[in-house]
């Protein structure tokens, strides 16, 4: 039996369990993810990539949990690009084994390299190392074994802007940029310096990202993609400027989602709200990539100024800065898009409330006449005139009368609102013309 049939087998067993997963509970769910579990252990990196390709998202994410950590970093090689970034999106807490990662050149390929000491540090000869929250103490080593004083990332909102990108006496290029992390419940900008100390990049920050772990794993998987750590820079901006495209992507599709529920159906005021509320987040992740676009252009600017790279690094940046430069006409279409949602949605909000009005001025101009008459009929002049008829009689017939008179008033506003709106297509046909 070949690879391909074995996948379709499990498939079919992993789909199987997800639907019993999805319908039991309680001590037979336990029993069900114990199943998925033992049935994932004994599979290997292949048929674990094909069954994930064929998951519904929802599915993806139940069967990610449950593949075993190990291995994760080879199944994330072997899958297609899409599922990929839908799974290294979801962007874990860091922990202490994520704090420092330190890789080299083996075979012009990334390899992470085992760092548990100083003495461990001194002897390996990174291109890059990653630091994600790291401890006061591989502070202090990178700066007695490479010179190199690293900030804390802490710290790292507080630069100013003429304090960004500059050149250290020693030749240290120091480089601090934000960098997206775009989550379903939160997106914000994170910022991150970069150091470039002779043939090593540091790369300092508070937050796992996306873009950090994309990189890591195509560097690691394609042979001579990068070759020093200018190479390893580039390449983190090129990524991040990616992931923005990404994103505006899914900005497109919510707010296309949302212009069809806008002028696809009367809304209540309380329903435009809350889609004026996810307008406003759409226009928040907008800005944000915009201003994550602009901050990169800057980088990528400063460094061709200062004559750090090569030639072919050169027509790399040229070709990053091309991109950003079609992004950048993404944003303000998205930005006209969104501003006349809202617009949309403020009218239809006015139109809402103008139907209140109209059934307050409607009740108004009914009840006009019938006070002026209602008036008239509480004078004693009345009762003089239909002095000779009973009171009962007199005011029955007035009561009927005061009836009459408002449904009439009624009728005559229906009759020319009507008339109103018969004329609406004429006048709109006059207008196309």
């Amino acid at each position: 039996m070949t690879d391909l049939e074995n996948s379709q087998d499990h498939l079919s067993d992993v789909k199987n369990l997800l639907a019993r997963h999805k319908l039991v509970e309680d001590l037979v769910h336990k029993q069900n993810l114990t199943e998925l579990r033992r049935l994932l252990h004994q599979l290997g990196t292949e048929p674990i990539a094909r069954i994930l390709e064929a998951l519904s998202d929802d599915d993806l994410q139940i069967i990610w949990k449950l593949v075993p950590d190990e291995q994760k970093e080879e199944i994330l090689l072997e899958i297609s690009d899409d599922v990929r970034v839908e799974l290294v999106t979801q962007v874990k807490p860091v922990t202490r084994s994520m704090m420092s990662r330190v890789f080299d050149l083996h075979e012009g390929c990334l390899r992470q390299i085992v760092i548990e000491t100083r003495e461990d540090l001194a002897k390996a000869k990174p291109v890059w190392i990653d630091l994600v929250m790291p401890e006061d103490e591989h502070l202090a080593w990178a700066n007695e074994i490479f010179g190199v004083k690293l900030p804390n990332p802490r710290d790292l909102t507080d630069l100013e802007s003429s304090a960004r990108f500059y050149v250290e006496d020693n030749g240290d290029v120091h480089l601090h940029s934000d960098f997206l992390l775009d989550r379903e419940d939160d997106s914000h900008n994170v910022p991150v310096a970069f150091i470039l100390n002779k043939e090593t990049l540091f790369s300092i920050r508070s937050e796992e990202l996306p873009v950090f772990h994309l990189q890591r794993l195509r560097a690691r998987a394609e042979s001579g993609y990068v070759t020093e750590a200018k190479d390893v820079l580039l390449d983190l901006y090129s990524a991040d400027v990616e992931y923005c495209a990404n994103a505006l992507e899914a900005v497109y599709t919510e707010l296309e989602a949302v212009g069809k529920q806008v002028y696809g159906s009367n809304l209540t005021d309380q329903e435009l709200a809350m889609i004026l509320a996810a307008i406003a987040g759409e226009e928040d992740l907008n800005g944000r990539i915009r201003r994550n676009l602009l901050d990169t252009r800057r980088a990528l600017s400063f460094l061709m100024r200062g004559k750090f790279l090569s030639d072919a690094q050169h027509e790399n940046v040229r070709e990053i800065l091309r991109d950003i430069e079609s992004l950048d006409g993404h944003t303000a279409f998205l930005f006209n898009k969104i501003n006349f949602l809202m617009d949309a949605i403020v009218g239809f909000v006015n139109i809402n409330q103008n139907k209140v009005m109209k059934q307050l001025t409607v009740l108004s101009v009914v009840f006009m006449p019938l006070n002026v008459l209602a008036g008239i009929g509480g004078m004693s002049e009345y009762s003089m005139m239909t002095k000779e008829i009973p009171w009962p009689v007199a005011y029955s017939f007035f009561t009927a009368g005061l009836v009459i008179v408002g449904w009439a008033t009624f009728i005559g506003l229906r009759f020319f609102e009507n008339r109103k709106i018969k004329s609406l297509p004429t006048v709109t046909r006059r207008l196309s013309r």
